[in-house]
């Protein structure tokens, strides 16, 4: 296929999915909410569990999306409906919604034309006793990868992101990373207030892409620029890893798994691209990858 056909092509997937690294629910039907999980399979007591984040929590499989506002996608398959079935808790609320970012635990996050999610903090209550929370993406990377998107159009065998942020010798996505530390760390704070009880479990995002190279347009980021936003993917990591250490938080880091990115072959990625392989959202976690998150963090937790 002819060069400038192919970039006129991923150019109109890109202006209608773009939007899908902050939100695509309310696109899918509606399925049946998931049935209580069994008391007799506890482990380690962990009674009532409140999943709260963004949409690297809430999205699953396309299909199997439940619950109000639709806008929020929560499927029955997400990493926390993964690891409320998996802990055997007695109540489980699953809070977290599409587009989240740091405001949205403590206020209301409106989703038009879809409605609005109350502030997820609403879930929590004195008697919760774990949390898990997937938080700073959309307050980070997800405009960062949007330039990245759009950027690696002129130029996909080069690193025009990278530039782009690092014109003048500082790089300013790098900035915006480290900026969001203390955000984070209000919404530990945050939770600890309201739920002083529970163990609170921080927990990071599965890499879009592989250290080197990447597979553009499948996941349009330019070649050259791979290596950048691997390096602001665990840039990111880092800074979550070291929030949740000094604010009594564990850490489920799946961010440094290799092998499982976007650019393998169906069956081996636990995130999806551009244009999915599974019934999953564009440029998020499949089924596979969040069964993977939910497993990750219950080592954690048993």
């Amino acid at each position: 296929m002819p060069r400038h056909i192919l970039r006129h092509r991923t150019r109109r997937l890109l202006a209608a999915l773009t939007s899908a690294i902050v939100v695509v629910g309310g696109l899918v039907a509606a399925a049946p909410a998931p049935a209580p999980v069994p008391a007799d399979a506890r482990a380690r007591g962990y009674g009532s569990y409140v999943a709260l984040g963004d949409s690297f929590a809430s999205f699953g499989t396309a299909t199997k999306i439940h619950g109000e506002p639709a806008g929020c996608a929560r499927a029955t398959d997400n990493y926390p409906n993964d690891l409320a079935r998996s802990l055997g808790v007695t109540h489980f609320v699953d809070a977290s919604c599409a587009g989240a970012k740091t405001v949205d635990m403590a206020s209301p996050q409106r989703l038009q034309p879809l409605g609005e999610n109350p502030p997820q903090f609403d879930a929590l209550t004195p008697d919760t006793d774990l949390v898990t929370v997937t938080i700073s993406g959309n307050d980070t990377l997800a405009e960062i990868l949007a330039t990245c998107l759009r950027d690696s159009l002129t130029n996909p065998p080069g690193h025009p992101c990278r530039q782009h942020y690092t014109a003048g010798g500082t790089d300013r996505a790098a900035a915006v990373i480290d900026a969001v530390a203390p955000k984070v760390a209000g919404v530990l704070d945050g939770i600890h207030q309201r739920s002083p009880r529970a163990t609170v479990v921080l927990v990071g995002y599965l890499p879009l892409l592989p250290p080197t190279t990447g597979c553009w347009p499948l996941v349009p980021i330019a070649r050259g620029d791979v290596p950048y936003v691997h390096g602001l993917w665990q840039r990111m990591h880092t800074m979550l890893g070291a929030v949740a250490g000094s604010h009594n938080a564990l850490f489920s880091n799946p961010g440094n798994v290799l092998g499982h990115d976007a650019c393998r072959l169906p069956g081996a990625k636990w995130t999806e691209g551009l244009i999915p392989t599974s019934p999953s959202a564009p440029l998020h976690p499949n089924a596979a990858g969040q069964a993977y998150v939910a497993a990750l963090t219950k080592s954690l937790l048993t």
